[in-house]
């Protein structure tokens, strides 16, 4: 697992069950930008993206990396976030975005 840093953590369960995350401080403007940035991971990333975009997600038209394991969304209200594929063994993650 990848050490935090003073701007970007990967959060995971203790018991190593559950949702993993990502959370990154911005330093955007926050009358023009959001806050915040999530890194949301998931085993099955296409099932978890479909869902989501079920309940109201939305892509966002990105221009991704050659290789990237990400898909960027925006929640109802604009915010967007990013859903990784997790490796089935963790060992690190790129900072994909933000």
């Amino acid at each position: 697992m990848r050490e935090p840093s003073e701007d970007w953590a990967i959060l995971v369960p203790v018991t190593g069950e559950g949702q993993q995350m990502a959370i990154t401080i911005v330093s955007s403007d926050p009358t023009t930008h959001q806050r915040h940035h999530l890194d949301l991971y998931a085993s099955d990333q296409q099932a978890e993206v479909e869902r989501l975009l079920s309940l109201g997600a939305q892509r966002v038209d990105w221009r991704y990396p050659e290789g990237a394991d990400y898909i960027v969304l925006a929640d109802p209200d604009g915010n967007t976030f990013c859903f990784v594929q997790k490796e089935m063994e963790q060992t690190g993650a790129a900072n994909p975005s933000t």
